[in-house]
């Protein structure tokens, strides 16, 4: 192991000097979270341009001994993508790689660095579109989205990141250049490299390509907010619209703290029962209007429900502005306890009352905003102003979570913030195996330590 002195002079030399950030003033944005709750000083950020670089970079730091985080929009919120321990960053948002959307295979290979809405945009230029979306998505990487296998708001429809992801390219923690962008569905040779990396945040390798599977761009779209009594009227209604709409796109959830923080935060006045128990966003996309069979639907299976339906595009766009500004609003107050989990939805509406109890009784001044993907079971369970109380409620709730057979991460990752439960969620002789994957491609412990495994 070499003193690391020289390791900027050598990371320049690969990237040039205005891509390796040693002052502290312009390290600083690489250095904490999104949310602001995870910190830590790099050793160095470097900014590489292709796959190529990043294969030099991780071979110049394996060199000088030192540890490697990599981070793409850092949007995360587990504190999975920002230094802990003065690793060396390694910043995919210049690998904007951009190939011809393949319209024949209806797939499309990008750097890890583009966000999701550049390669929506490029997707709809030539007819097709991304699977995925999420509330970040203009800042949000692929590469990032791939390694916290992200959801978002169409896995009803189309599934996580995984299931988007037909190739990949990324480099090893010795240097060494792996994966195929291919992205030929009966490649059943072997093991399968894109499923393994992710959802491996960044501790097995670093994504720095990826073949991606595009779906139809559906021109079309209805929209309506539904007011519901309680969150059990609310999954009973997703089961009705499972059956009743073909062109279901999206189920998304706000509880009514959420409903009234985001208005507020907004300006604008709740568009239905302001009084409801709980309110779900429905969005239909098809070739032709849905706004048909969603009006229908909702008139047999909601016949009593505030509703607010878009008319046009402006109207949708407010509707779809009040999930997408939920995690926006609660950080404009505080910075929150963020835990995301998802629960069967047989189970959904009494943990959710229990998760409130929780708070209540732990935290009786904390302000608890729950939302989520209704259809996934998803919750994002929001807590301001935990203060002390902010262990003992994450532990208390995920343990909940896991006792309904639940999981304690559904698109977030681990990171950090929960990789001492990983033993608890998935039991010691699978966590074992999951470090002997580790070991094996990453043995001297180099890319993302502390994260994912405890």
């Amino acid at each position: 192991m070499s003193s690391d002195d020289g390791l900027p002079a050598e990371l320049a030399a690969i990237v040039d000097d205005a891509n390796v950030l040693t002052d502290p003033d312009l390290r600083s944005r690489y250095e904490t979270d999104w949310t602001g709750r995870y910190h830590g000083e790099a050793r160095v950020v470097v900014r590489p341009a292709n796959t190529s670089e990043v294969s030099a970079v991780v071979r110049a730091c394996a060199h000088f001994g030192v540890a490697i985080v990599a981070q793409g929009g850092n949007t995360g919120l587990v504190g999975g993508g920002v230094p802990r321990n003065r690793e060396v960053v390694v910043s995919t948002t210049r690998l904007n790689r951009c190939d011809a959307v393949d319209i024949a295979a209806s797939q499309v290979t990008v750097g890890a660095g583009l966000t999701l809405a550049q390669v929506r945009d490029h997707s709809r230029a030539s007819g097709l579109d991304l699977a995925v979306d999420f509330a970040a998505r203009d800042s949000a990487t692929i590469g990032g989205a791939a390694a916290t296998n992200a959801g978002g708001s169409r896995v009803i429809r189309f599934g996580t990141m995984r299931a988007q992801v037909a190739g990949i390219e990324a480099v090893l923690a010795n240097g060494e250049i792996v994966g195929s962008l291919a992205g030929l569905p009966k490649a059943t040779v072997g093991l399968h490299l894109p499923s393994l990396l992710s959802g491996s945040e960044g501790t097995l390798a670093i994504i720095t390509a990826v073949r991606l599977r595009l779906v139809p761009w559906y021109r079309h779209t209805a929209t309506a907010l539904v007011g519901l009594p309680s969150l059990g009227d609310a999954v009973e209604l997703l089961a009705k619209l499972r059956r009743a709409l073909p062109h279901l796109d999206s189920v998304e959830l706000l509880m009514p703290s959420a409903m009234t923080l985001v208005c507020e935060f907004l300006g604008h006045p709740c568009p239905v029962d302001a009084a409801s128990g709980a309110f779900v966003l429905i969005e239909c996309a098809g070739d032709s209007d849905p706004m048909d069979e969603l009006i229908n639907a909702l008139s047999e299976h909601a016949p009593d429900s505030g509703t607010a339906i878009a008319t046009d595009e402006t109207s949708r766009a407010n509707l779809i502005a009040l999930r997408d500004n939920v995690t926006v609003a609660i950080n404009h107050i505080g910075v929150p306890l963020k835990l995301d989990v998802a629960i069967p939805l047989a189970e959904l509406a009494q943990s959710t009352r229990e998760i409130e109890g929780i708070i209540a009784r732990l935290a009786p001044t904390a302000r608890l905003i729950n939302f989520g993907h209704l259809a996934e079971g998803n919750l994002h369970v929001n807590t301001l102003f935990a203060g002390d109380a902010a262990g003992a409620i994450t532990d208390e709730v995920l343990q909940l979570v896991i006792e309904r057979g639940g999981v304690i991460s559904a698109e977030h990752g681990i990171g950090v913030a929960k990789s001492h439960w990983l033993v608890v969620q998935r039991g010691a002789a699978e966590v074992e195996a999951l470090r002997s994957i580790k070991q094996a491609l990453d043995p001297s412990n180099v890319l993302n330590p502390g994260v994912l495994l405890p």
